[in-house]
């Protein structure tokens, strides 16, 4: 941790957004982790983005495999500055890291065998995987997957949009995890890394300032 550096970026920030800072650090989660499987509409990605960040789930996966690199910076509002981007060129890459992190493999989905929102079993490290409104998750997620989610609707229409299904998904996870006893915060190294990181992405012309900082203190 180069708290040396981050320091020094603090004097190009104000107090009232260090203060902001440590306060959503303290809300964050990495409990709970999203990921979107090859979603071609570009604000659908962009729309995931800004609800992990205003609901708290710090990392979100892109499976890429399809369509390559879409995110609408316009739409995300900023939120890529706050929310940790991970992209995977293939769904297997996705897959085998997260459970090397120690998360099950959710997938939503309306079928009846999945079980609902409400039903599921919160307190297990999760990725939340999404796919498209028109053709749902590929058959391999469902077949990898430890768990099926489901969000219960009365209507006739039979499945949402991602951006939605997403939004009301994280905010019950998320809501019902903060009521519980279970450790969901970041660890204190987290916190360190993502206020840093937050830092440089706040100031202006941010790798100078680190360069400079780092040739005056005779780094390499």
């Amino acid at each position: 941790m180069d708290i040396e550096l981050l320091e020094h970026l603090k004097g190009f920030l104000t107090e009232g957004r260090m203060e902001r800072f440590e306060k959503i650090l303290s809300e964050r989660t990495k409990h709970f982790t999203v990921v979107t499987e090859d979603v071609y509409q570009i604000h659908n990605t962009s729309a995931v983005m800004r609800s992990c960040d205003a609901f708290g789930i710090q990392d979100l996966h892109l499976v890429e495999e399809k369509f390559g690199k879409r995110v609408d910076k316009e739409i995300a509002m900023g939120a890529q500055k706050w929310v940790t981007l991970h992209r995977h060129l293939n769904l297997d890459d996705c897959v085998s890291t997260l459970k090397d992190q120690g998360y099950q493999i959710v997938a939503t989905s309306p079928h009846a065998d999945a079980s609902f929102l409400h039903d599921f079993d919160f307190t297990k490290k999760s990725a939340i995987f999404f796919g498209t409104e028109k053709d749902g998750l590929t058959e391999d997620v469902l077949e990898q997957a430890d768990a099926l989610i489901k969000v219960p609707m009365y209507g006739f229409t039979e499945s949402l949009n991602i951006s939605v299904s997403a939004a009301i998904i994280m905010q019950h996870l998320v809501t019902k995890l903060k009521l519980s006893d279970i450790d969901w915060k970041l660890s204190e190294e987290e916190k360190f890394d993502l206020e840093l990181q937050w830092a440089k992405n706040t100031i202006k012309a941010n790798k100078k300032i680190v360069d400079r900082f780092l040739e005056n203190r005779g780094d390499n």
